[in-house]
């Protein structure tokens, strides 16, 4: 955009009707004291004009000078040279045009949230009350299905001691089934969890990164089709401080480069800053070496804030950014939707 042989460098439009928009023109200053100069009114139709090559131009106007100079004509005159369409693609053209969100469940055993015996644990085995881990895991799972392709959800756990030679894991399927990890519906990973709590021991340390990166490798199969009509987002949920910090920032820094997402519901009333920062919204995540994330993918959720809230205002927290980051994903790959049409089901979960 010229004027009068002088480049303004900032310019703001404004929608002035159905048909037409007003652009301001100022002069930027780096002490944040802007000139304006002026603005003109224009459609889209007249900007289009400049698409074809040819130069499409206005008289740049400022009302105080109109009024107080006689002589005013304008204070230059606005050519555009160059107009280029970027069409945005929402979240709802990717999900119409057949991306499937495939939803995991990771759980934490670890013995920080109390052994299940004792009343005061996040996962105490009472017979006729849910315990925390449950409250949260029927609350968000039952938002999240309603985005899942096909309601199954592979479930993980972390941080116990499991059966049969009670070795430490920190990615073991709840179901047991390390072949078939998938639960139907959150109801069946509510199952899987309440029949597995009570062959486990309780252990630590709180490692997250070994999870994401299994839910990571299977996203990465996915971008190899080229397509990525699958989108991942794993669901953890865990009480509190992480003891590989370093391994899951580099295991997020990786994972931002593909179609996943991750979501934290954090459970108790412990310290959630560790969680906080990995959501990014202070400030850009980095691995230890430096390496930022391509792009935001965590969204931390404190559980203990939406006890006694709406369902639409959990639904609202824990899905906040999702459709975003799965727009900017394909945004970043250069992937536009497919034309609405029928498209099968996704394929099994790797291990």
């Amino acid at each position: 955009m010229v004027l009068n042989g002088f480049e303004p460098t900032h310019a703001n439009v404004f929608s002035h009707g159905p048909s037409s928009m007003v652009c301001t023109v100022w002069d930027w200053d780096s002490n944040g004291k802007h000139d304006y100069i002026g603005e003109f009114e224009a459609t889209f139709k007249e900007m289009r004009g400049a698409i074809d090559g040819r130069q499409v131009q206005w008289p740049c106007l400022n009302p105080k000078y109109k009024v107080k100079k006689k002589n005013y004509k304008n204070s230059g005159i606005v050519i555009l040279n160059q107009c280029k369409i970027i069409k945005m693609h929402s979240f709802l053209d990717y999900i119409m045009g057949g991306c499937q969100i495939q939803f995991t469940v990771a759980v934490d055993f670890t013995a920080s949230n109390g052994d299940p015996r004792n009343s005061c644990s996040l996962h105490y085995i009472h017979p006729y009350q849910p315990n925390e881990y449950l409250k949260a895991l029927v609350a968000v799972g039952e938002i999240c299905q309603d985005y899942d392709s096909d309601k199954m959800f592979p479930a993980f756990g972390f941080g116990a001691q499991i059966p049969p030679d009670y070795k430490i894991s920190h990615d073991f399927a709840v179901n047991f089934n390390e072949e078939n990890p998938e639960c139907a519906g959150i109801q069946g990973v509510v199952e899987a969890y309440q029949a597995c709590l009570p062959k486990l021991q309780l252990y630590g340390p709180t490692n997250i990164a070994p999870i994401i990166q299994k839910v990571a490798k299977s996203a990465s199969q996915e971008l190899h089709t080229k397509e990525a009509m699958q989108y991942f987002i794993l669901l953890i949920l865990t009480d509190g401080v992480i003891t590989d910090m370093a391994d899951t920032r580099e295991a997020i820094v990786q994972a931002s480069h593909l179609p996943m997402s991750i979501i934290i519901v954090g459970i108790g009333n412990a310290d959630f800053s560790d969680m906080q920062m990995l959501d990014g919204d202070d400030g850009i995540l980095r691995s230890l070496k430096g390496e930022p994330v391509l792009r935001d993918i965590v969204q931390f959720v404190p559980f203990r804030n939406f006890k006694h809230a709406s369902p639409a205002a959990l639904a609202k927290s824990v899905l906040a950014e999702v459709p975003n980051q799965v727009v900017d994903f394909y945004n970043s790959k250069g992937i536009r939707p497919k034309v609405p049409a029928h498209f099968p089901s996704s394929r099994p979960f790797g291990p």
